[in-house]
């Protein structure tokens, strides 16, 4: 069992797709509190003028007291400007019709907060790029109060995970000894990222999932995937692990 766990994320880059699509099951952490400035309501697009990033305004008031799950949207009506946004600067590419109709539903739904948003998303998206792995909300778990590198080693052995798939940034408070102790193998995502087709000139890395989608269709996930690390190369190769 490959456990993986992250944030939810707000239109999530493709690494955050490798690092579900490697793993049996993902834990949508929507329990941690909210970072102002990180990318859970937020994240870029290419347009004719270069990147642009959308901003989900949200209310920052006591958020260093709330979790993610419980941070309300601002404003509301700032999904129909990212929409238009969304619209002007991808209507013209080969897949927009596969795709646009679908995600313009989320766009027209009201949402009071970050959370629910972000997870329709990511279940939208998984759906699109046909990836199988289980999602958990880490809300729906048993209670849970350890902090940092403990609570990841109990949530996996609460899922049964055998290993767990960390991000480049958990080198910051993971002792690997921990994980050795707890009979947990541990990698840490080493992202290489692909180029692939994009509108409005020279490849720029680290967009927005639609970017990828609305540009490549049914062949995102292999791009995804293309020279990084497989669930099957995790499941053979223990050299690859701390």
């Amino acid at each position: 069992m490959i456990v993986s766990i992250n944030q939810p994320a707000y239109l999530p880059w493709l690494g955050y797709f490798h690092r579900i699509n490697i793993s049996d099951v993902f834990v949508f952490f929507d329990s941690t509190q909210f970072e102002k400035n990180s990318m859970v309501n937020r994240n870029k697009i290419k347009t004719s003028q270069g990147p642009v990033m959308l901003t989900v305004p949200v209310k920052l008031k006591d958020h260093f007291k709330k979790i993610i799950k419980d941070i309300e949207i601002a404003e509301p009506k700032c999904l129909e400007r990212h929409w238009k946004s969304i619209e002007l600067n991808y209507k013209k590419t080969k897949f927009w019709n596969d795709y646009s109709e679908k995600l313009k539903k989320i766009y027209k739904k009201e949402y009071n907060n970050i959370s629910d948003l972000c997870y329709d998303q990511l279940i939208l998206f998984l759906e699109i790029l046909d990836i199988k792995t289980k999602i958990v909300k880490f809300s729906d778990l048993n209670d849970i109060n350890s902090k940092k590198e403990q609570l990841v080693i109990e949530i996996c052995k609460d899922l049964g995970a055998r290993t767990y798939v960390s991000g480049s940034l958990g080198r910051e408070y993971i002792t690997n000894d921990h994980f050795k102790k707890s009979d947990i193998g541990l990698y840490y995502q080493n992202y290489n990222h692909p180029e692939y087709y994009q509108s409005w000139g020279a490849f720029i890395p680290y967009m927005s999932i639609i970017d990828l989608l609305f540009n490549e269709g049914p062949n995102s996930l292999s791009i995804i995937m293309k020279n990084n690390v497989t669930k099957e190369e995790l499941l053979t190769n223990k050299d690859l692990y701390e």
